[in-house]
């Protein structure tokens, strides 16, 4: 008896055949073939329990369930459910059917939340051929594939319940299909710019960041709102894109990251890992490779609150991720690759006690510490990140600004204008994304950041005025070619802000400003 289901490696799905064979001869005992890892073992306790516990038989016979293609590594337990049927379905409980099963059993026969179903739901559609294929899946995990269109995805609640509808006696309704669009929602606002006192030239930072997938460093002292600049970032940045929504949830399915009945990721992700965190944890990484944090912030944000004291290892880590917008984990057993295309927001202090250049706070640091702290921060990352700037200290007068119980006699005169709400600067930051959508439409990528040189020569033209500017800054600061090439795709982010067809001076002029040039 042959059922089918589905092993997950790394993103990538693989057809698995579950063969059962129920032998008349032999000594009763049940065993398991084909690179079966430990949670699969552990599989014949749970389903011989599962199918007793739910009133059916459990044939006292010798029983072999060999997971084939046999060279493919299998684990985890969602091979819990196909191996039930399988064995209900050799001793004549069950009629055969040619579904995709996938499950975790419980003792009692339940079906538990099982993670990567939605890939369970996009490999059953690369399979159909013409008709709609059958998944039959936890009803917890159900809603991941109903957002499949093709698909017929059935919720099954317990094993009892699925033999009933293959046997005919009640049958299990399908899901309707889930529409991706109206499953997105609106970023949830933290904190709003509006919120930030001061600091304007860091808030454009951030908007030219979240327009075009840019990296960006803050580095100031302590108390001057760099970190709340940046958990106020998921208020500016546009709703996720069909495709995107998939791609992102895909990931967090595979990690069993999804909550129970969720179908979709209806956010960008936005991850603030602690600095204690590991090198696996950061890139991903395990015996069964498991999705890092720079995965995890895949078409999102991964905020590194204080970089400077992650260690040097783990920052090396971001280097190729950073560069290639994919990670590939190499273990012995397996080669996985994950999607790691994400915008890098960084806060660090400019020396060990945070005061070097405040002007009322005099520095406690002694050369020899400014330069063992900022050498933490190789070469190499910082030539990554697109966007560097300074967060000074607030004064107080923009402090006191939106106080409405001052006196009239202690108004102060300020001509600053009130300042953009997130909600305004998510617009223009939306209109910017349309542009680069439709610039990318036949390229496969999302933002300006994720141009490679080919496509930075193809839309990014300079007229002369503006390649002179630049060349003249890159011969002056002896910039890298990698540089060069972010440069311009930082300026295109800025033309795109003002929706300029072309790059101008005052573009190219305004990218400069965000370079480190040290």
């Amino acid at each position: 008896m042959k059922i089918r289901s589905v092993a997950n490696v790394g993103l990538t799905s693989f057809g698995v055949d579950v063969e059962v064979d129920v032998a008349e001869q032999g000594f009763p005992g049940f065993n398991i073939v084909g690179l079966a890892g430990k949670a699969v073992e552990e599989a014949r306790e749970r389903v011989k329990t599962a199918i007793i516990n739910s009133g059916l038989d459990f044939p006292p016979k010798k029983i072999t369930v060999n997971l084939a293609p046999a060279d493919l590594p299998k684990d985890g337990g969602a091979y819990d459910l196909p191996m039930a049927i399988g064995i209900l379905a050799a001793s004549q409980q069950v009629p055969k059917s040619d579904g995709i099963f996938y499950g975790e059993l419980g003792l009692d026969g339940s079906l538990r939340s099982t993670k990567g179903v939605l890939l369970v739901g996009l490999f059953a559609l690369r399979q159909a051929q013409g008709e709609p294929g059958a998944v039959f899946v936890p009803i917890e995990s159900a809603n991941e594939a109903a957002v499949v269109e093709g698909v017929e995805v059935y919720p099954v609640r317990n094993l009892k319940e699925l033999v009933d509808h293959l046997n005919g006696v009640k049958p299990i309704l399908p899901l309707d299909h889930l529409t991706i669009n109206h499953l997105i929602d609106d970023s949830v606002v933290e904190f709003d710019l509006s919120e930030v006192a001061g600091q304007e030239q860091a808030k454009r930072a951030l908007t030219i960041a979240a327009a075009g997938g840019h990296n960006l460093l803050m580095w100031g002292p302590p108390g001057t709102g760099k970190t709340m600049l940046a958990r106020a970032m998921p208020g500016i940045l546009p709703p996720l894109a069909t495709a995107e929504a998939l791609e992102v949830t895909r990931i967090y399915s595979v990690s069993g990251m999804l909550e129970a009945g969720e179908s979709l990721l209806r956010r960008r992700p936005f991850r603030s890992p602690h600095h204690g965190i590991s090198a696996a944890g950061m890139v991903g990484g395990g015996t069964n490779p498991m999705p890092g944090e720079v995965s995890l912030a895949h078409l999102g944000v991964l905020f590194l609150d204080e970089m400077a004291e992650f260690p040097r290892s783990v920052l090396e880590g971001l280097r190729q991720p950073m560069e290639d917008g994919i990670v590939g984990i190499v273990r012995a057993a397996a080669h996985v690759e994950y999607p790691a295309s994400f915008t890098l927001l960084a806060a660090i202090n400019p020396c060990p006690c945070g005061y070097l250049g405040h002007p009322r706070r005099p520095c406690k640091c002694t050369d020899k510490m400014v330069r063992k702290y900022r050498s933490r921060l190789s070469g190499p990352i910082l030539d990554r990140i697109d966007l560097h700037v300074q967060v000074p200290a607030v004064e107080i007068e923009k402090l006191t600004l939106s106080h409405p119980e001052r006196s009239e006699g202690s108004r102060l005169d300020l001509s600053a204008a009130p300042q953009d709400d997130s909600k305004k600067i998510r617009e223009k930051v939306i209109s910017a994304r349309r542009m680069q959508e439709g610039r990318f439409k036949d390229d496969g990528l999302y933002t300006n950041s994720q141009m490679h040189n080919k496509q930075v020569k193809k839309y990014c033209k300079l007229d002369g005025e503006t390649e002179r500017i630049l060349r003249l800054a890159v011969e002056k600061f002896d910039l890298s070619a990698r540089a060069y090439f972010r440069l311009i795709k930082v300026a295109r982010t800025i033309a795109d802000l003002e929706s300029a067809e072309n790059i101008a001076v005052k573009h190219m002029a305004e990218a400069l400003q965000y370079k480190q040039i040290a």
